[in-house]
């Protein structure tokens, strides 16, 4: 099986790369961080696939066409596109520049244009899927990142009307929506638990979640890779959420919904 993962040099990006090696896959590897993403390239070689590392910047509109050209010429076929890379700009609206608006844009929402455009034609002849990673932040705003959430909204509409418009072509189109997860986006805010305000910042957000602990990478790799593969063989047009449920948490989160253990611990008193 031949994908295309972008973002492959840590994080999720490199989760997917880790599940999805096995012998006999072929996986072309994106990202503009050289050296992390040689480290990605051994380990999945480690595992018995192959490995074509791409150094590209998903900011500029040409890498689209570069990663996918020559994913063609190294395998000839692409089964699957994961459109992963993504960026934060953490700032209030008020105050963001143009510049950083755009480039959340081109990075978060148009990369996954390109990418689906440029594979159409091999994922047409593949019948193949296209999944981009998403945010809750899509659906539900976060302050001091607009541009972030306002741009994974873009591509949560992008893919269904990707799922639309290809479906005829045996093309399916998803996105996986993480909540809070340990990745290269988040080390500085919650990963570091012998830092007592990440440790504090951790706890808060866990006490929110019904599952009761932040994601991990491959918790979302293996959503991407169930979206990818045929056990999915006929789900298309679908924004899967990986959020252990805190997407669902909004009322008991302010003290509402009769039933809640919260809720009921207080009546009993």
């Amino acid at each position: 099986m031949s994908i295309v993962i972008t973002g492959a040099a840590s994080g999720i990006g490199r989760a997917v790369a880790e599940l999805a090696a096995r012998p006999g896959a072929e996986l072309v590897l994106a990202d503009r961080d050289a050296a992390r993403l040689d480290e990605t390239a051994e380990l999945v070689r480690a595992r018995g696939a192959r490995a074509l590392p791409l150094v590209v910047d998903l900011a500029t509109p040409e890498a689209a066409d570069e990663i996918v050209a020559a994913a063609a010429e190294e395998y000839g076929a692409i089964a699957a596109v994961v459109s992963n890379a993504g960026l934060i700009v953490g700032a209030p609206l008020a105050e963001m520049s143009a510049d950083s608006f755009d480039l959340s844009f081109a990075v978060n929402a148009r990369a996954t244009w390109l990418l689906g455009r440029a594979a159409y034609p091999l994922l047409k002849r593949s019948r193949g899927a296209l999944v981009a990673t998403a945010s809750m932040a899509a659906t539900h705003p976060t302050p001091g990142t607009g541009a972030y959430s306002a741009s994974k909204a873009a591509v949560v509409m992008l893919v269904k009307q990707m799922a639309l418009e290809w479906g005829p072509d045996g093309i399916r189109c998803n996105t996986v929506s993480p909540g809070p997860t340990l990745s290269g986006m988040t080390k500085d805010v919650f990963a570091d638990l012998e830092s007592f305000e990440q440790r504090a910042n951790r706890e808060a957000r866990e006490a929110h979640i019904p599952l009761r602990r932040v994601g991990t990478a491959e918790d979302v790799a293996r959503a991407v890779l169930f979206l990818a593969g045929d056990d999915a063989r006929h789900i298309t047009g679908v924004d899967l959420m990986v959020d252990g449920g805190l997407s669902t948490a909004l009322m008991p989160a302010v003290g509402g919904g009769t039933g809640h253990p919260a809720t009921m611990r207080e009546q009993s008193a």
